[in-house]
């Protein structure tokens, strides 16, 4: 089962889509306007569905700027054909073009066949719980809220984040964020782990748990 969501401004091809994906197991999420907490929400989605003709809202220039805030792919509802039109939604982070009039079965295929590619690693964008990673700006947030991190203290960041449930022993941060030929002290973990926990808690979240005797772990509620 994904997590769906749904952007157009016709509410009856809206309600065709859920139905029909609902079918399929998915959790469908419809919109007919663009809110202002959508940026925030994105992550939460496993594939979007955008209408390109919109009256409110061009979708090549919100596909434009949400493409770096999600890995999820980005399928163009549309009545355009032209080459040009076409080729004009991938330069802006489209995934593919359904066009409109579409039948059922195109429509389940797509997204399936996009679903099914999604085992990739994510490469923009990633959220584990409330707690945000942009990949490519090597950034961090909690809500509206930036955190400060050295590169070192974002690399175990990263590291448990992306991993979260699993335990980690200070070896094993020291390895895999810093590697054997470095110069450095395991010791140093745990000042960087002390760091990062009063950063975190700052922003109100705290979820890095100490496993005595073994390491850390990242949960992710």
């Amino acid at each position: 089962m994904a997590h769906i969501l749904a952007i157009d401004d016709d509410e009856a091809m809206l309600a065709l889509i859920k139905n029909v994906l609902k079918k399929d197991g998915h959790d469908v999420d419809c919109i007919s306007k663009i809110t202002a907490d959508l940026k925030e929400r994105l992550t939460a989605y496993d594939l979007i569905l955008l209408d390109v003709m919109m009256p409110d809202v061009d979708g090549y220039a919100l596909c434009r700027e949400i493409r770096d805030l999600t890995d999820s792919p980005i399928l163009f509802l549309t009545a355009r054909s032209l080459e040009a039109d076409v080729g004009f939604g991938f330069s802006v982070g489209a995934d593919d073009y359904i066009k409109k009039p579409f039948s059922i079965l195109e429509l389940r295929a797509r997204i399936s066949a996009h679903l099914r590619r999604e085992q990739r690693e994510k490469t923009r964008c990633f959220l584990v719980g409330s707690v945000r990673f942009f990949l490519a700006k090597k950034e961090v947030w909690v809500l509206d809220r930036k955190l400060s991190f050295t590169k070192s203290e974002y690399e175990i960041c990263l590291l448990l984040a992306k991993n979260h449930g699993q335990i980690y022993s200070k070896e094993q941060i020291f390895e895999n964020v810093f590697g054997y030929e470095k110069e450095s002290d395991i010791s140093a973990i745990t000042e960087h782990i002390k760091n990062i926990r009063k950063k975190l808690a700052l922003a109100g979240v705290s979820p890095i748990e100490t496993i005595w005797g073994i390491g850390y772990r990242w949960n992710s509620i």
